[in-house]
């Protein structure tokens, strides 16, 4: 039996007060869509189906290029309704596993129980028992402790809200049974909606047994309402994510302030400080140590290096044994062999540079290979862009760029040669030469200084 997943993401979200559409709002920088697409990804579906509805070309375009087929529903008649948009492009001898696209926690290991733990021909239910079930549909069970129904908050009796076990939303059931029961949903409730919900009582009619399971962790299971709860998830995956690396030998100076907004391979003995950043994907070597405030993104960091406070590396390789910062900005393009020194102030943009070179301050160094044991003084300036095309610039191993130097590309400095501080370099330096391109320093005997006028 094949296994399809359909996912209601067609709600507008009223609570979160805003024009995106509620799973677009992210967790950890990803949608919440997503985060619910990849927990259903690792089950290997034979198809992934996403319900849409308001503004439904922003979510289609936000994920555009997924495997995912999109089905509409053009009115919000309830979470029945939506499944019924399905119905069509369901094969018989499948199951389907239904999944909301706002709980974005919810885990592939939760999800797979409960496939593992309920027949082609059964009902799978993943409930929670909670302290606080206000607000959410509970679970009716018979004095055998079986599965009868589920009954939404606003139509139970005063005796059902003392139910603690509540539905979670995430459901699974043979497609053929399913067909079947969502033709016969009533919408006679409070809301004057069709109830996904309703469907249990229905199969418990047909005598179909109703398995469930519960999450590791309740945590998966929260859904996103208003943006409270959005940043309360936000805060649940952050201590997850600190916990986990912690337990793989890095060392967080405070779990509480660090923020995974992507993925980090880090090794052990990898010190990180408050108020750091990570996005996209990073790689941190062992014995590295990153300062507070300090961003990364797509950057691979070799081992023992020191990135010392409020420092933004992006799409960039850095050596093994190298220090950057503090105030450094490592652009896109950036590579650096190990044992360099990129000060503070310094930032560089599409530039290799080899081992043992330095950057000790306020530079800016674009579109340049330098190589290795070269000294860039402070207030040096590559000049790549000439208003219309960038241009490199090429120094060679040992050379000596003096402070408050411009050097015009496109131009090669050789091997060893030394350009005198305030030059502006527009011509090939040569190799183990003292350049100087300056004008001439000269006084004015007879000048004096102006003053300012009387009113």
């Amino acid at each position: 039996m094949t296994l399809k997943v359909a996912i209601l993401a067609a709600g507008q979200g009223t609570r979160m007060r805003s024009r995106l559409p509620k799973v677009l709002h992210t967790i950890a920088n990803k949608p919440l869509l997503q985060w619910v697409l990849q927990a259903a990804q690792g089950l290997q579906p034979e198809e992934t189906f996403v319900i849409y509805g308001y503004q439904g070309e922003q979510v289609k375009t936000a994920f555009a290029g997924q495997k995912v087929t999109w089905v509409a529903q053009t009115e919000q008649l309830g979470t029945g309704h939506a499944l019924q948009q399905v119905l069509p492009l369901l094969k018989d001898k499948s199951q389907v596993l239904v999944l909301l696209g706002d709980t974005p926690l919810i885990s592939t290991t939760t999800l797979q129980r409960l496939l593992t733990s309920t027949d082609k021909d059964e009902v799978g239910l993943v409930t929670a028992l909670v302290e606080e079930p206000t607000g959410l549909g509970r679970i009716l069970r018979n004095k055998n402790d079986a599965v009868v129904g589920i009954v939404e908050e606003k139509d139970a009796t005063a005796d059902e809200k003392l139910i603690d076990e509540i539905n979670t939303g995430i459901m699974l059931f043979p497609a053929k049974k399913l067909k079947a029961w969502l033709a016969q949903l009533k919408n006679n409730n409070t809301q004057n909606e069709y109830y996904l919900t309703d469907v249990i009582a229905l199969a418990v009619a047909d005598s179909i047994n109703i398995k469930t399971v519960q999450p590791e962790f309740n945590e998966e299971i929260i859904g996103v309402n208003d943006r409270t709860q959005l940043a309360e998830l936000e805060s649940i995956y952050q201590a997850q994510a600190a916990e986990f690396l912690m337990q793989q030998g890095v060392t967080l100076r405070d779990p509480s302030r660090f923020d995974l907004r992507g993925e980090l391979k880090a090794e052990q003995d990898v010190t990180i400080d408050i108020n750091v950043i990570i996005e996209g994907k990073v790689t941190i070597g062992r014995d590295t140590n990153i300062g507070a405030n300090v961003q990364l993104k797509n950057v691979v960091i070799g081992e023992g290096v020191t990135i010392l406070p409020n420092c933004i590396l992006e799409d960039s390789i850095v050596g093994n044994a190298c220090i950057i910062g503090p105030f450094a900005r490592l652009r896109p393009g950036t590579e650096l062999a190990d044992y360099v020194k990129i000060g503070n102030f310094v930032e560089t943009k599409k530039t290799i540079v080899d081992s043992y070179s330095k950057l000790p301050h306020h530079a800016y160094v674009g579109d340049a290979e330098i190589g290795k044991n070269v000294n860039i003084g402070a207030g040096v300036i590559t000049c790549n862009y000439d208003g219309v095309d960038k241009h490199k610039t090429i120094i060679g191993d040992n050379a000596f760029i003096g402070t408050d130097s411009q050097l015009i590309a496109p131009v090669k400095i050789g091997k060893g040669a030394y350009i005198a501080a305030g030059s502006s370099i527009n011509k090939d330096a040569p190799a183990d030469k003292l350049t100087v391109a300056r004008a001439k320093q000269k006084t004015i005997e007879n000048w004096q200084r102006p003053k300012k006028k009387k009113d």
